[in-house]
Parts: structure tokens; sequence; C-alpha cells
């Protein structure tokens, strides 16, 4: 069974946080629902009542009238004797059947009907009353509060201080004894109405055993072992409300016979930690109400990563208020007020002033405020980090930010399937179940977000007719033989987003997981911009070009791509997994590794895949004459014996290839 707990630390003992009132108002729904039903069953049962008393009054009256026979005087004599003595005995029956019914309406109004009324006067009744009483209570130590937290900095008045305090303390022990009784009320009635729901059913069931019992024995003894059953019940659950009443008693005396100085504000026993990462309480905030007027409002305030959130007393769930991340916090002077402290955004256009109720308080949210701004809770060991102060953030996180995944079944199954490529290993793309991120990409796995070209490379491209050597061992010999690149070469407008070391090669799931985690990446760092560049897809690699210098920043052979695919839902993301070695000592093969790039273009992703497609079947028909032809003739070629695909998409974006870092769309 459900209850309210009875929890009070330190000075959070009557701060009501939205979690206990979220809790509060679940019983309090309950409460009301409960309400509304006993009335609606009390009504049923009134009238069964109603219509069994109605039954004694009319078998009462058929009696007299049955009697009444005999006294009339019907023009053709008196009635035949026979018939006045059969009605007599009648009668006598009815008369019996009266009584019994009588009874039966009777015993129908003391253990069916009066229970439920005396349940929902005493019970009921108690749960609104207390409900008041705790809502007065709440309101004055609300009052209370307000006088405290204007007593003024300077100058105080020890006098009025000391009434102050003593009030605060009146307020929240008067509303902790009816917090703790209508918490009382609520728990026992979880008990109560189980009860109070099955015994005046049993009382009308034994009434009407009781009923029935001189004429059918053998009926009621086939219901006495389940009657018997269920008055064993109620005993149990009325044994299971007298342990709990009695645990409840206890615990309100314990909580009780504590001293005052729990009830008093800025009495602080405990020292502040400076270490914490998370923090919660009230804290008044400072509004304009005017041009030079302001007013102070009492708010739940919260952390949560990196933000500090707002939960306003009656909202369902709390909402952001500020951006804590590279935020400034520093102590400031109010003239009226006490522990004051500011909060100021990065750009400093947004800045609030909140009041803690103690010094400890106040110590202990600038500290938390200081610890999120560095972005300490983002590292592996936030209390550590804390307590040095001068790490940072780390620089490559695991996002958790995700994408819908479209399930299996595409709704446009006529569009082109990437990445359909059967792998040496004989594996295909398809995979029974839906793998687990941890085995695409390992967790905490670092992000390039950038393929940058070394001042070096980039002169000896100038000086030497843009042959270099890229990051990841291919020179561009490999993949600039003319007659490779003469029956394909398609060139895209590409933005690159990202890159990172996977798993696994063999699964479309590991280029969504990439694409997930580099732009959740982005949006964490903040990093919204890119740099523009010419994707240039050929019968033997792919290249990736500076639109501004025509130097290949880096290549990639087209038999080493093993996996391509756009995204399911943003058609302009698409990516593909490169497949390397890592060398062992000697001349032996070494393990496979796999990288993941993620892109972003200005025409559809899925587009770009179809030609990549179409370079592995040119690669492929290269190997049989007739297949070559055959694929010749399926795709028509331009005048220069090319395959014609797509209108270059690069024409839009020649006037503003020089421009560097556009900002992605992704």
């Amino acid at each position: 069974t459900p209850s309210v707990d009875f929890v009070y630390s330190g000075l959070n003992v009557l701060m009501f946080a939205p979690q206990t009132r979220s809790l509060l108002s679940v019983f309090e729904e309950d409460a009301g629902t409960l309400t509304d039903y006993t009335n609606q069953l009390l009504q049923s049962m009134q009238r069964v009542f109603g219509a069994q008393s109605e039954m004694g009054l009319a078998t009462e009256q058929l009696s007299q009238q049955l009697l009444e026979y005999e006294k009339k005087n019907f023009a053709l004599g008196k009635g035949d004797e026979e018939v006045i003595t059969t009605l007599q005995h009648f009668a006598k029956t009815v008369g019996e059947l009266n009584s019994i019914h009588s009874e039966l309406a009777n015993q129908m109004a003391d253990s069916m009907v009066f229970p439920l009324i005396q349940f929902r006067e005493k019970d009921l009744t108690e749960i609104s009353t207390l409900r008041e009483i705790f809502g007065i209570a709440s309101d004055e130590h609300e009052a209370a509060m307000v006088k405290y937290s204007r007593l003024p900095k300077k100058k105080e008045n020890e006098k009025l201080k000391a009434d102050l305090v003593k009030e605060v303390a009146y307020s929240r022990r008067k509303q902790h004894q009816a917090s703790m009784q209508y918490y009382c009320a609520l728990n026992a009635l979880q008990y109560r109405k189980r009860v109070a729901m099955l015994e005046p059913m049993l009382g009308y069931t034994q009434a009407q055993v009781s009923f029935f019992k001189k004429g059918m024995e053998l009926v009621s003894k086939k219901m006495e072992s389940f009657l018997s059953s269920v008055s064993n019940m109620t005993q149990n659950i009325q044994a299971q409300l007298d342990t709990e009443a009695e645990a409840m008693r206890l615990s309100q005396r314990e909580l009780l016979s504590v001293e005052d100085t729990v009830y008093m504000p800025d009495k602080d026993t405990e020292p502040v930690n400076r270490t914490l990462i998370q923090k919660a309480g009230y804290l008044n905030i400072r509004n304009k109400t005017g041009l030079v007027t302001t007013a102070w409002d009492r708010l739940y305030f919260f952390t949560q990563g990196g933000n500090l959130m707002c939960q306003p007393r009656g909202a369902v769930a709390g909402g952001m208020v500020l951006d804590l991340d590279n935020s400034s916090v520093m102590a400031v002077e109010c003239e009226d007020r006490r522990y004051c402290f500011q909060i100021t955004s990065p750009t400093g256009k947004t800045s609030m002033i909140l009041q803690a109720e103690s010094k400890k308080e106040y110590e202990e949210w600038i500290c938390t405020v200081n610890n999120i701004s560095r972005q300490i809770y983002l590292t592996d060991n936030p209390e550590a980090v804390a307590i040095r102060l001068n790490q940072t953030a780390i620089q490559a996180v695991t996002p958790i930010t995700s994408f819908e995944k479209r399930g299996e079944g595409s709704p446009n199954p006529d569009r082109a399937k990437p990445g359909g490529v059967e792998l040496a290993g004989g594996c295909s793309q398809k995979t029974g179940a839906a793998p687990e991120p941890e085995d695409l990409i390992a967790p905490g796995t670092p992000i390039q977000f950038d393929i940058m070209l070394p001042a070096s490379e980039f002169q000896d491209q100038n000086r030497g007719g843009g042959r270099r050597t890229n990051p990841f061992g291919e020179t561009d010999d490999d993949c600039s033989s003319e007659s490779d690149d003469s029956l394909l070469q398609q060139v895209f407008a590409v933005r690159f987003l990202g890159s990172m070391a996977v798993r696994c090669g063999n699964n479309q799931e590991v280029i969504y997981e990439a694409m997930r985690q580099v732009l959740a990446a982005r949006a964490i760092h903040n990093i919204f911009r890119t740099t523009e560049s010419h994707l240039m897809v050929t019968s033997s690699c792919l290249r990736l070009i500076d639109p501004q210098t025509q130097v290949t920043r880096t290549s990639f052979q087209l038999g080493e791509v093993c996996q391509f695919a756009a995204h399911q839902e943003n058609g302009r993301l698409m990516g593909f997994v490169v497949e390397g070695r890592d060398w062992c000592d000697g001349d032996e093969e070494g393990e496979p590794s796999f990288s993941a790039f993620v892109f972003e273009s200005n025409t559809e992703g899925e587009k770009i895949c179809y030609t990549i497609s179409l370079a592995k079947d040119i690669v492929e028909a290269k190997k049989d004459p007739e297949a070559l032809a055959q694929l010749m003739k399926s795709m028509p070629l331009t005048n220069d014996g090319k395959f014609l695909l797509l209108e270059p998409d690069v024409d839009d974006t020649a006037n503003g290839a020089g421009q560097e870092d556009l900002e992605s769309e992704a």
C-alpha cells in the first residue's frame, strides 16, 4: 500500500519539494475519486434499503388487506368460510414474511447503509478538514517566511529579528504538525477505504442469508465459508491498520521531539559543500515590476545538466531559466536583502539576482553554479575535478540526444537503397536484430569536426600539381587515373560534419548512430558552422576537394568504402564507412579498422549514395566487357561518353566557393 512518508533533513524539513507535492496531489486525487464513488455507492445502497423498507410496508398492507376480507359486507352475503380461513392463513404467512422483511430492512440499515454513511461523514470529512488546516498552516508559514525574508541586513532590530525567528519556527512547527496529521489520515484512508468497501456488502450479504436461512439452510451453509473468509479478511485489514497506526504514532512522536533549532532558518550545523555539481531548493528571485520598483518571488529552482531550471508551484514539470555553461556567478549587495547572488549569461544579455535562505545555501549555490559553468559535470569524475577547480570540460563526449529511427519497410520503396553492397566476408547490411549503440561505437569515442589540410601539404600540392598524401595513407596516384575516371565523374556540394572511429562496417545502423553522435556533439559544444567542400564521385575513388583552391583535401579508394547510407528522416544527411588496416610488426596484414564520415549535402543524400552505388557497379562491370556494355546501354550518357546522372549542383555555389565557414542546416 503506498503511503506519504514523513521526511525532514536540516532546513529542508518544511521545504515541500515539487516531488512531495506531486505525490501529495496523487493522494488528494485518490481521496476525491473515493468521495465521488462513495456518494454514488451510498445512493445505490439507500435505494436498495428503500426498496426493502417499501417491501416490508407492502407486505404489512397486504396482510391487513387479507384480514379485511372477513369484515367486508358483500351484497350477496359474507364470503366463503374456507376462503376466509385460507386468507387468514395467508395473512399470517404474509405477516411472518413481513416480520422477516422488516428485520432484513433493519439489518440493511445497521450493517450496510450506516457504515458507509459513517465512513463518508467521519473519514472523508476528516480528510477535507485536515486539508483545509494544512492549507491554512502552509499559508501562515509562507507569510512568516515573507516577513523573515524582508528582514533588513543593516541596523537590524534584534528584538524584531528574534520575534520573526520565533514566528517562523512556530509556523513551521504548526505546518509540520498539520502536514503529519494530514499524511496520517491519507495513509490510514488507504486501509479504511478497503474496509469501507467490503463491510457494507458483507453486512448486506449476511442480512440476506439471515432472511433466507429459515427456508434455505442448505444454501446458507454453502455461503458460510465464503462469508467467513470475507470476515477474516476484514479482520486482517483492521489488524494491519492498527499496526500502521501505531507505527505512525511512534514516528509522529519521534519527529515532534526534536529541538526547535531544526525549524529555525540560518541555523546550519553542517559545513558548506563546495564540490556540488547539482543543487535544488527554494530561492527568492527579484523581478522588475516597474521602472524602479522590484518584487521578490519565492520559487523552486534546481539544476539539470548545464541548465538552471525553475518549477512554479502547481506546475507539472520545471522549465529552463538559464543555460549555465560558461556563465558567471558572483555575490551581490542588495539594500534590503541578505545572501544575494547574481548569475549572468556568457553574452551578458541575461542576468538574474537570487536570494538564498541561509549563508550555507548561499555559498553552496554559488559554488554549484560555478562548477556547472566550468562544465565539470561532463567529466568522468566531477567531484574530484570540482575540488581541483583548474580542470575544464572534456573535449569529446558521448551525446545524449537521438534521432527517431524509421522501422523496416521504407515508405519510399522506389528510392535507391544506399549501401546495399555485399562485403568480402559474405556479410550483408541486414542484421537479425537492432544492435546496441555500444556495439557500433565505443562510448567516449573522440569526434573530429573538420578535415584540416596541413600547410606543408597545401604548398606541395600547389607546387606539384595537386599530388599529396592524405592522412589516411592513400595518395592521389591511387585514384587519379584518367582511364578509371573516364566513365563516371560526378561532383556534389557537401559540408563535412564530423568523423569518428566505429567498430564495424557491415551495418547501416553504424552510420545512423555516427550521425546521431556527431550532430549531438556539435549541439553540446555549440559548433554550428562548417566549411563548404566538393565531393567528387568517380569510378575509382571519392575525393573531397577544396572549392576555392581545387586542392584535394582527402580521397578514399572506392573499394575501401564498405558502407554508405542517407539519413532516414533528414534526406540532406549522408555518410559512409571506410575500411582501413591496423598493421602489425612485419609484413603480416593487420586487423581491419573502420571510420565513419558524416556529410550534409545541398541535394538529397540518397542521390550521392546512388552515385556511389553506380560507381561500384561500374567497377564490377569492368571485369566483364559484356556487363559493362549492358550497363552503358541502360544509363544515358553525355556527349563525352560519361554516365549522365544528375545536373551539377555546384553551380549555385560557384560564386560563393571562396566563402569559408558557411552555416550548416543540419
